[in-house]
């Protein structure tokens, strides 16, 4: 099966004041993390939408192995970079795995076990605490998802009852993602009691 990995990273960073995908995170800054994750799924092809912070993410951040999708619609929120992204990828794409590009916690291992158990047209993990990314959709969801409007589309997607879903066990609670400062101070405080 032909997988594509995409990686949402064209947000403009309203509420957080900066570019977050630039910010530092273990010696290169918080996208880098994110995609070298990525690279360790074993992707077909792998995606990663700009927008709002191009310009700096394209000076400090290595994009290398991955096909950049710029989204001049970045503002209207992240379903709009998943509709831009679907559109852009590989026509023999026959699933896509969606990560977020300021959740560098995601662990490769629960992405390919995502892969190989997501039998249904969508896939979603499974964490103690509830359900998070990374997402796993077919292609024939592939319609829907270029379709998608607003920041909460793609779990109304999920919440839709349009199609059968499979939810894949991961162990630990669900990755944080980096919204706000304090986000960013948590993300960096459970670094820090890691080592």
């Amino acid at each position: 099966m032909f997988v594509t990995g995409l990686v949402l990273a064209a947000g403009g960073s309203k509420r957080f004041g900066e570019a977050k995908q630039v910010l530092p995170y273990r010696g290169r800054t918080l996208l880098d993390a994110t995609l070298e994750v990525a690279r360790l799924c074993g992707f077909d092809e792998l995606l990663v939408t700009l927008g709002g912070s191009a310009g700096p993410v394209r000076e400090r951040v290595d994009l290398s192995g991955a096909t950049v999708v710029e989204n001049p619609d970045f503002g209207t929120g992240c379903g709009s970079s998943i509709a831009t992204a679907v559109g852009a990828a590989d026509p023999r794409s026959e699933a896509l795995v969606l990560m977020l590009g300021d959740q560098p916690g995601v662990r490769a291992a629960d992405v390919r076990r995502m892969i190989r158990a997501a039998g249904t047209p969508i896939g979603v993990c499974r964490y103690a605490d509830g359900l998070g990314h990374p997402f796993w959709f077919r292609s024939e969801v592939y319609a829907d998802l270029a379709g998608l409007h607003g920041d909460k589309a793609v779990w109304k997607l999920l919440h839709s009852g349009a199609y059968p879903v499979t939810e894949v066990p991961c162990d630990g609670p669900v990755p944080a993602d980096v919204d706000t400062w304090a986000d960013y101070e948590r993300l960096l405080a459970g670094d820090r009691g890691l080592r």
